[in-house]
C-alpha cells in the first residue's frame, strides 16, 4: 500500500492594513541554495498571484509584509520649503512663563520710556531749566521712535535665530545707559544717554519681546499680546512713582543708579524665561522685505499705525502740565501719569481677551475711536476729579491699540517670517512716534494751551479707524 505524499494547502489570505496600504513582500536574498532549504525543510515556490511563499513543516506561509501609509502627514512645527507648517501649538504652562519673561521685557523697556513726562517735568525746573520744553520732548520722542526703528534688525535676526544674543547684549546696554544718565549734565549728553543709546537699547529688547511669544500661542495669542503689554503698563505706573519718591530723598543721579539695578532685576529673570520654541527660518525677501506691501491689508495698516503715532502719547505726555497749568498741585499731577498707565493695563488685558472672542481689529477699532474722543475732551478738564477720570479712560482706551498692536501683523502671514514683518511695522511707525510730541510742543508754545493740542492728537488717534 502506497502512502500519499501530503499535499500543500493554499497560502492563506494576509489581511489589509487600511484603505490605502501597500504589502511589500520581503524576498529571501540570503543566498542559500536549494540544499541547504531541503535540508533546514524549507523551500519557496511561487503563487498563481506571483507572491512568493515559503514552506514550513509542509504549509505555505506568506512572507511578513511592509505597511506604507500613504496618508501619512508630515512632522508638524517643521521647516518647510522656508515656511513653519504651524497647525500645534502648545498653549500650555511653559508658554506663560514666556509671556511673564515678555512682560518684564515691556515693562523694562515701554514701561520706562513712558515715565518720561517725570523726567521732562523734572528737567524743566532744575538741571535743564534753560531749554525749549518744545526742544526737550525731542529725548522722549527721540526714545520712543527706538523703541521702534530698530524693529527691523531685530525682527529680522529673530526669524534667523539670533534673539537671545541680541536680548543679552541689549539688556546690558540698558543697564549702562541708566547709570550713565546720572552723569549727565548738559542738553546733548542727556539726548545721547537717555534718548539715542537707551532707545536703541529698548528697541532691540522689544524687538522680539512680542514674536517669540507667538511661536507657543495661536488660539489665546491676543490674550498673551495683552498679558505682555501690561508690563508696560506696570513699568509706567511703578516707575515713575520710585522716581518721584527717590528724587527728594537720593538726589536725581543716585535714583538713576537705583533704576538701573531695578531694571537689572527685571531683564536678568526675564532672559531666564523667554525662549523661543519654533527653529529658524530663512525665509526669502531679505531685511526689508518689499513683496509684503503688495498686500493691502498689511500696507493699509502700517500707514495707519503710523499716522495714528503721531497723536498716541501726546495726552500721556502733557497731562501732567495740563493739570499745573490750570492751577493743580504739583504733587497731584504727578500721579496722573501713572493713573493713565494703570488703566492701560486694565484695557490691554480686557482687549486681548476680547480679541480672542470677536477678533484683533472688531475690537482695536472701537477702542481707539474712544481714545482719540478723550483725546479731544482731555483739555477741558480742569478740576481733579475730571481729570482723573479721563486719564483712566484714555488710560485704558488707548492701552487696547498698544495692546493689540501686533496681533493684525501675526495674523496676516507665516509665522516663520512674523519677526520680520512686525519689525517692518515698527520701523515704518518710528516715523510718527518721533515727531508726534514735539509737535503737540510746538503747538502748545505757540497757542499758550493744550485745545489746539487736543484736537492735533485725538485726529491723528482717529487714523487707524478709518
Amino acid at each position: 500500500m502506497t502512502s500519499k505524499a501530503p499535499t500543500a494547502r493554499p497560502a492563506r489570505n494576509v489581511p489589509q492594513h487600511g484603505p490605502k496600504s501597500l504589502d511589500i513582500p520581503v524576498e529571501d536574498v540570503s543566498g542559500s541554495n536549494d540544499a541547504e532549504k531541503f535540508a533546514t525543510g524549507r523551500s519557496s515556490s511561487g503563487t498563481q498571484d506571483g507572491t512568493l511563499v515559503g514552506h514550513v513543516d509542509n504549509e505555505l506561509v506568506r512572507p511578513p509584509t511592509i505597511d506604507i501609509d500613504l496618508e501619512a502627514k508630515p512632522p508638524t512645527n517643521k521647516v518647510i520649503e522656508d515656511h513653519v507648517v504651524d497647525d500645534a501649538y502648545p498653549e500650555g504652562a511653559r508658554g506663560w512663563l514666556v509671556v511673564l519673561g515678555s512682560c518684564l521685557l515691556t515693562a523694562s523697556t515701554f514701561g520706562l520710556v513712558n515715565s518720561w513726562g517725570v523726567f521732562q517735568a523734572q528737567y524743566q525746573v532744575s538741571i535743564l531749566s534753560h531749554v525749549n520744553p518744545s526742544t526737550l520732548a525731542w529725548i522722549g520722542s527721540v526714545q520712543y521712535s527706538l523703541v521702534f526703528l530698530p524693529g527691523l534688525v531685530s525682527g529680522r535676526l529673530f526669524d534667523l535665530g539670533w534673539f537671545h544674543p541680541i536680548l543679552i547684549g541689549a539688556s546690558a546696554l540698558l543697564v549702562v545707559a541708566t547709570i550713565l544718565v546720572a552723569e549727565c549734565k548738559e542738553y546733548w549728553q542727556f539726548m545721547l544717554a537717555q534718548g539715542i543709546t537707551t532707545g536703541i537699547a529698548c528697541g532691540l529688547i522689544f524687538g522680539g519681546a512680542l514674536p517669540v511669544v507667538s511661536h507657543w500661542f495661536k488660539k489665546k495669542r491676543a490674550t498673551a499680546f495683552g498679558v505682555v503689554a501690561v508690563g508696560s503698563s506696570y513699568g509706567g505706573t511703578v516707575f515713575p512713582i520710585i522716581i518721584r519718591k527717590l528724587i527728594p530723598v537720593v538726589g536725581l543721579p543716585w535714583t538713576q543708579r537705583i533704576l538701573a539695578f531695578i531694571l537689572l532685576g527685571h531683564l536678568t529673570l526675564a532672559n531666564i524665561l523667554v525662549k523661543r520654541r519654533l527653529p529658524p527660518s530663512n525665509v526669502s525677501g531679505g531685511l526689508f522685505n518689499l513683496r509684503a506691501f503688495r498686500s493691502a491689508p498689511y500696507s493699509l495698516y502700517v500707514v495707519a499705525s503710523t499716522v495714528a503715532f503721531l497723536g498716541i502719547y501726546t495726552c500721556l505726555t502733557f497731562i501732567d502740565t495740563s493739570a499745573i497749568n490750570v492751577g493743580l498741585s504739583a504733587d497731584f499731577a504727578f500721579y496722573l501719569v501713572s493713573i493713565a498707565n494703570a488703566g492701560s493695563g486694565v484695557g490691554r488685558i480686557a482687549s486681548g481677551i476680547l480679541s480672542d472672542r470677536f477678533g484683533s481689529l472688531n475690537v482695536l477699532i472701537p477702542f481707539t475711536v474712544f481714545a482719540g474722543l478723550f483725546t479731544f475732551i482731555w483739555p477741558h478738564c480742569r478740576s481733579q476729579a475730571s481729570l482723573v477720570v479721563i486719564a483712566l479712560l484714555y488710560g485704558m482706551s488707548s492701552g487696547a491699540f498698544v495692546g493689540l498692536l501686533a496681533t493684525p501683523v501675526a495674523q496676516l502671514g507665516d509665522t516663520g517670517d512674523i519677526g520680520r514683518r512686525t519689525g517692518m511695522l515698527f520701523t515704518v511707525m518710528a516715523i510718527g512716534a518721533v515727531v508726534g510730541p514735539p509737535i503737540a510742543g510746538a503747538i502748545y508754545s505757540a497757542t499758550g494751551g493744550f485745545d489746539i493740542v487736543g484736537i492735533y492728537a485725538g485726529a491723528f488717534r482717529h487714523s487707524i479707524t478709518k
